[in-house]
């Protein structure tokens, strides 16, 4: 695992990649002492919860965009997931080719009500929930947290549907070793970002991006749960260092982070057992 005052890598455009991929092998899905997560890159990651297995946001091929990754586990490679969860129609986040590749081995799909819609069309079991639903896979328990991210609406298509808040969402995710906060891509909700109580460890999205929290409401986020690790991702995956919500940096976190050891640059792949914790 990489310290955060370690400089990340670069890319011939000058955009940060993190660490070398490190490929997911089959006992990652066997049932370990305690909850262990894996960055897929993009915005996915895989948990193991003591045996109960979870994929949020995973995307493992046929990307739209040219990528600056080797994914750490292929789709076909999966034996088997007790549930798939997915923040948003985002193609970076509901990767249609991967929760196809995927649907033989998943029991079942969660996601808003408008993305479950889809899924079904493509012939997913999938269940659609509303903001602050709760159901369990397994030995977790899931709460489904708000998000703000109708983008769509700015530029509408023609012919186009009006998205809603509600058709994004995060996961706050109970385990028995502790609670994940996947928050997934939105703007910052003062009242709700700000204001839960403390994760163990929280999938952090730094880009600065209007649709996103933006730096400073990512750093505001970070601080105001200075105890959690931070899990960075949506970052360094995707060559394109002129679009924002792809191209943060690190290295910009550490001067302005509390409490900046938790910072985690994980590489693709790379273990890390919630509740760890660096000793520096």
């Amino acid at each position: 695992m990489n310290d955060p005052r370690t400089p990340v890598r670069r890319s011939p455009r000058g955009q940060a990649r993190p660490p070398p991929t490190v490929p997911i092998r089959a006992e990652a899905f066997d049932d370990p002492h305690g909850t262990v997560l894996y960055w897929l890159g993009m915005a996915g990651f895989l948990i193991n919860a003591r045996g109960t297995l979870l994929a949020v946001d995973p995307l493992l091929q046929d990307f739209d965009m040219p990528v600056l990754i080797d994914f750490p586990l292929q789709a076909a490679d999966v034996p088997r997931l007790d549930a798939v969860l997915v923040t948003h129609a985002d193609n970076d986040h509901f990767s249609v080719p991967t929760c196809t590749a995927l649907n033989a081995v998943t029991q079942r799909f969660h996601s808003t009500r408008y993305v479950s819609d889809l899924m079904r069309e493509l012939g997913m079991p999938a269940d659609g929930h509303g903001i602050g639903d709760a159901f369990s896979v397994g030995g977790v328990r899931v709460t489904v947290t708000p998000a703000d991210h109708a983008w769509q609406n700015a530029a509408p298509q023609p012919g186009q549907r009006t998205f809603h808040d509600e058709d994004s969402c995060g996961f706050w995710i109970e385990t028995l070793d502790g609670v994940i906060w996947a928050p997934g891509d939105s703007r910052l909700i003062r009242e709700h970002h700000l204001t839960m109580p403390t994760p163990d460890a929280l999938l952090f999205d730094f880009s600065d991006n209007e649709w996103h929290f933006t730096f400073d409401g990512a750093v505001e986020m970070a601080n105001a749960y200075p105890d959690a690790d931070l899990l960075l991702h949506h970052w360094g995956s995707v060559d394109s260092p002129e679009f924002a919500p792809f191209n943060a940096d690190p290295g910009t976190l550490r001067d302005v982070v509390v409490n900046p050891k938790r910072i985690r640059v994980l590489a693709p792949g790379e273990p890390f057992r919630l509740g760890a914790r660096l000793v520096v």
